[in-house]
């Protein structure tokens, strides 16, 4: 199993997610739940085509950290 960091960013009536692991697997949708699933999915085939094309499946190395911060 492989576990990679999503990042899913509010646009303009609608969401959109990438992975900094994975350059170029992005999805969109326009709830976060769809997106959530669209960017699953994403991922799933961007991983089945680095496995067909004999390429290796990058280690995630990406974390994510919310900061408090008092103004």
């Amino acid at each position: 199993m492989h576990r990679f960091l999503v990042i899913i960013e509010k646009a303009n009536g609608n969401y959109s997610a990438y992975s900094p692991d994975l350059p170029g697997c992005i999805a969109t949708g326009a709830t976060r739940e769809e997106t959530e699933r669209n960017m699953h999915e994403a991922i799933e085939l961007h991983l089945c085509g680095l496995k067909e094309d004999n390429q290796p499946i990058p280690e995630s190395t990406s974390f994510a950290e919310y900061f408090a911060v008092h103004e």
